[in-house]
């Protein structure tokens, strides 16, 4: 197996500080997309990432080439502390969302795409979770099926059977959406 993280890996774990630089570069936006997904909370998906890159940085000096690709292993990470707020959350409801500041260049561009987006990510959030990350892994992440189905330890036919209910329950949510707001005009 042919890691194209490894050299990088050996240079963080000798202290390299370019090398740390270059990893986070190459490796931080990701991990920060994967859980903004899985959240849905920029602020806490923030906090996953760094979390994520440190963990990384610390493993590098004992990092064993071979065993699985770097970049699939800090994925597990990501996504396990990903889990464990999504646990925490469950322990603490509330009434209200929280606040989320908007993306968007300006309130004047991007509106349709911006609700649109808005209208995929609580369509994606409603999901149950296994299928949340298929989805995110396959799509948003662009990882293939046998990696995704090898980083979350199922066959690749199960992988593909969470991401045809997830495609569907999600064309499903977002039709009942358009529904809705076609009714409501």
């Amino acid at each position: 197996m042919v890691d194209p993280d490894e050299d990088l890996v050996s240079r963080v774990g000798q202290g390299d500080p370019a090398a740390i630089q270059a990893m986070v570069a190459r490796k931080l936006p990701r991990m920060l997309a994967l859980a903004q997904r899985m959240l849905n909370d920029p602020s806490e998906a923030e906090d996953v990432a760094q979390e994520t890159m440190l963990k990384a940085w610390r493993q590098a000096p004992r990092w064993t080439p071979g065993k699985a690709r770097f970049d699939t292993w800090l994925h597990r990470v990501a996504l396990n502390l990903c889990y464990d707020r999504l646990r925490r959350r469950r322990e603490v409801l509330t009434d209200t969302m929280p606040d989320r500041a908007d993306p968007g260049p300006s309130p004047d561009q991007g509106l349709q795409t911006a609700e649109l987006g808005a209208r995929v990510d609580a369509a994606l959030a409603a999901l149950p979770e296994r299928q949340r990350e298929a989805i995110v892994l396959c799509h948003y992440q662009e990882l293939g099926n046998i990696e995704a189905a090898a980083l979350m330890d199922i066959s690749v036919e199960a992988l593909e059977s969470l991401l045809s209910r997830g495609r569907r329950a999600l064309r499903a949510s977002l039709a009942e959406t358009a529904r809705n707001e076609g009714v409501l005009k």
